[in-house]
């Protein structure tokens, strides 16, 4: 399997303060994450603090070689 997290950091509160946003972003999906089978297809919007939708995580299924 493969987690997959994509947030655009161009434009908002995390344009504002990327290295701050991007961490919170971080913890609070890390400690999210336990309440996911994180099985292929899982996955959720991402949103920074001010709840502007900033992008997307999801579990995807791995390359087998």
């Amino acid at each position: 399997m493969r987690f997959v997290l994509e947030v655009s950091v161009d434009q908002g509160k995390i344009a504002e303060d990327t290295a701050a946003e991007l961490g919170r972003i971080l913890r609070y999906w890390g400690g999210n994450l336990g309440h996911y089978a994180l099985e292929p297809g899982d996955g959720s919007v991402v949103y920074d603090s001010d709840y502007q939708e900033v992008g997307r995580w999801r579990i995807e299924q791995g390359d087998d070689s």
